[in-house]
């Protein structure tokens, strides 16, 4: 008997270690000051991905966008699941599209980053199931100030919180018996593009009733508040904060308790609210969903719901100088800088020339970028990108095999990064005593590929990427550029000169050498012509 129970405890014990085993290998955030990495398969991991339509979740059409992802060179694909397709009856799940999608990604070597289109999506309740949606009176819309019902499942009703949690509960317990010792999903969007197009906030009885009362303890302790009710303690500001508060609160619920089945890296997307001086979309519920982790909301998410990993913008802009201003916002050290939407397919503003927002945001240090629309374009015969998707192609293809690296490199601090921009012709990019020189030359734009397949022929679109290996070493990737390299002054003032420039591929994170550039590659500067190149450089003096 002695042994029996010796033999049971001795089991209890290395069950319980191969369990804290599987959740220390779970993909998780890794913070070192104010730099993040996600981690996968214990090893930083960059997110080079791309998001499919709204309606693309599925298996039928999912099956035509892997070979898109494989030209793209893509190595995380965004895909939504759809609550009124997961629970077509309340309590009964159909989970056969998460296991297609987890499989298909498998079979393709492509990892998942899940979108719950659950109580939101853009502002609305349109991906709700339709049981839901027929029960008004026991899941209550939100109402506007003069009491009409809108297409906005109201936050502050516990029945459409219990819903969704229950919903999503599921959802992550599925996926971690279908995936949780594979990691073949990484992250977890909870709902999309969260609050209220329609009303500012939930003016019904029930949410009147939690607007009147006290602010939270816990709101006014992390904004430094006094006591008071909403409207005697925000002002002007007291409707949008406190739907961001409920918003926020009701999403943290749903997170927690999916993280309570499989601890994945959760975060929300956001629809931005311009920033200051700028005067459109400045309306909450108009403008923009009220209630969503927009910059001015930030602190209140943050208090609401520490469930939620990262406040995520979703960056529909042209202007370079804008795209990096979103981008300062939302990173910082309590929120890892992640671009989960952005244009680059199709037919949105800027979408030919947003290949040099990818550059911009590791320069930025973001954890992972996905253009939105994969299944957009076409594919040309014999399985050639379009032009429209030509330069985000490049940037895959020259930065997908180099990931790993890259994503080692840039949680250490070393990587820099700069775009061809209009006005700016050279850059430099200091590392301690030295520095990197960088031009994009008029010419390498007026003799772009006369196919139309450059992604010079419409735009200039140089874009360069630095990172430092070494004392006085460089991993240097980039396209329509040239780059040369000098002592940081006051460091030196002899000439400097390259000692090798070697051109290769990475595997992982080893280095293999292919050839040594020299003569008109390097004479005047390293030659970055498209589709790109990545070469290590070591440089010296004499």
């Amino acid at each position: 008997m002695r042994l029996r129970m010796r033999l049971c405890g001795l089991l209890g014990l290395l069950l319980t270690v191969a369990s804290a085993a599987a959740a220390e290998a779970l993909p998780r955030l890794e913070r070192s000051g104010d730099r993040y990495t996600l981690m996968v398969d214990g090893r930083p991991y960059f997110v080079l991905g791309a998001q499919v339509g709204n309606s693309s979740g599925w298996p039928g059409k999912l099956d035509q966008l892997w070979t898109k992802a494989a030209e793209m060179h893509l190595n995380t694909l965004e895909v939504p699941v759809y609550w009124e397709q997961m629970e077509p009856k309340e309590g009964v799940f159909d989970d056969t599209v998460i296991d297609a999608v987890i499989d298909q990604a498998r079979a393709h070597h492509v990892r998942v980053v899940l979108l719950w289109f659950g109580t939101w999506k853009n502002g609305k309740m349109h991906y709700v199931p339709s049981w839901l949606k027929g029960d008004e009176r026991r899941f209550p819309r939100m109402m506007t100030a003069g009491g009409a019902a809108i297409d906005v499942l109201s936050p502050n009703s516990p029945a459409n919180l219990e819903a969704d949690r229950k919903a999503f509960t599921h959802m992550m317990r599925h996926v971690k018996q279908i995936d949780g010792d594979r990691h073949t999903v990484i992250l977890v969007q909870v709902e999309n593009e969260s609050g209220a197009l329609g009303s500012v906030r939930d003016f019904s009885p029930l949410a009147q009733k939690q607007f009147d009362a006290a602010v939270p303890p816990a709101l006014l302790k992390a904004l430094g508040k006094p006591a008071g009710t909403w409207s005697q303690v925000f002002g002007d500001d007291a409707n949008e904060t406190f739907q961001a508060w409920s918003v926020a609160s009701y999403i943290n619920s749903v997170a927690e308790a999916g993280k309570r089945e499989l601890a994945l890296p959760m975060y929300v997307n956001n629809w931005l609210k311009s920033p200051r001086g700028f005067p459109i979309l400045t309306v909450p519920g108009e403008d923009y969903p009220s209630g969503g982790p927009t910059w001015n909301m930030h602190a209140v998410w943050k208090a609401a719901a520490p469930s939620i990993d990262i406040l995520a913008p979703d960056i529909y802009v042209v202007n370079t100088e804008l795209y990096r201003y979103v981008m300062n916002q939302f990173h910082a050290a309590n929120n890892p800088l992640l671009v989960p939407e952005t244009q680059g397919f199709g037919s949105f503003p800027g979408a030919q020339g947003s290949a040099r927002n990818l550059f911009l945001a590791i320069g930025a240090g973001a954890i992972g970028w996905a253009p939105f629309g994969l299944d957009s374009f076409e594919l040309k015969p014999g399985g050639k990108v379009e032009l429209e998707a030509v330069g985000l192609a490049e940037n895959f293809a020259l930065l997908a095999p180099m990931a790993d690296e890259l994503a080692r490199l840039q949680f250490a601090g070393k990587v820099q990064t700069v775009v061809e921009e209009p006005g700016l012709s050279q850059a430099e990019l200091v590392f301690g005593p030295w520095s990197a020189q960088i031009s994009f030359p008029p010419s390498y734009a007026d003799s772009a590929d006369v196919s139309g397949l450059s992604s010079t022929a419409a735009l200039k679109m140089g874009r360069v990427l630095v990172a430092q290996i070494g004392p006085n070493e460089f991993l240097v990737a980039g396209l329509d550029a040239r780059v040369s390299f000098r002592q940081t002054p006051p460091a030196g003032k002899k000439p400097t000169e390259f000692l090798r420039v070697e051109e290769g591929t990475y595997t992982g994170t080893d280095w293999h050498a292919g050839r040594i550039w020299n003569g008109d590659e390097t004479d005047a500067g390293i030659n970055f012509k498209t589709p790109g190149n990545v070469v290590h450089v070591v440089v010296g003096t004499y």
